[in-house]
């Protein structure tokens, strides 16, 4: 009786349709209709998405020189960086 209960609590507060709908939904694919589907969809996701290793490039470390994008830890900008007329 508890659920029934919560169900009736959730329903008659304003909760849109699809934010209870899809979550079901969504369960239900993937507790009963995945296992079934996965097998004959996963040759033709594998044509896709290629399984290949992500290599690391050999770039020395940038260093720290206490600015941003050219801006200072107080957020001040320096009066050298604009162009002078």
């Amino acid at each position: 009786m508890f659920f029934v209960s919560c169900i009736k609590r959730v329903l008659s507060e304003m909760v849109c349709i699809p934010c209870i709908v899809i979550p079901v939904l969504l369960w239900v694919y993937k507790r009963f209709l995945e296992p079934i589907v996965y097998p004959f969809i996963s040759p033709i996701i594998a044509r896709f998405w290629k399984k290949t290793p992500i290599t690391e490039t050999k770039h020395a470390p940038a260093e720290c020189n206490g600015k941003a994008n050219g801006t200072t830890a107080n957020g001040l900008k320096t009066e050298t960086d604009k162009k002078a007329d």
